[in-house]
């Protein structure tokens, strides 16, 4: 499956600039913070992703460790790195992970790292 086919569900530190640009994109997206979620605890919200068939968007690593090392269930985690900088700078990120066309397979960790304007990208199947 492409990331395009994925539904996702975007934690409260992805802006709403981004959230937009997201479903511009094409895709649908389930955001914490419309939805009033904020503060939710990481675990909650992996839960809620994993329930409605989601890949969690995010710039916070806690993800990775409740998948990896608690082994709790989810779809995907797309998580960006460096985050919490301008919202364009995400949005530049994520269209070149998309741009990639990556062939992925449930359960999924994609790592992006950007330096500039490349992007690398880890991929860890569990």
């Amino acid at each position: 499956m492409r990331l395009s086919d994925f539904s996702l569900l975007t934690d409260e530190n992805i802006p709403a600039a981004v959230v937009a640009e997201l479903r511009a994109m094409g895709f649908d997206v389930y955001d914490v913070c419309e939805n009033d979620l904020f503060g939710w605890d990481d675990s909650a919200l992996l839960q809620l992703a994993h329930s409605q068939g989601c890949a969690v968007v995010t710039h916070d690593s806690d993800f990775g460790t409740l998948t990896v090392a608690r082994l709790e269930p989810f779809v995907g985690i797309i998580y960006l790195r460096p985050g919490h900088i301008d919202p364009q700078f995400t949005i530049e990120s994520l269209r070149l992970v998309v741009a990639q066309g990556l062939d992925l397979a449930p359960p999924f960790i994609v790592v992006a790292k950007r330096i500039a304007n490349s992007v690398t990208i880890r991929i860890r199947n569990l």
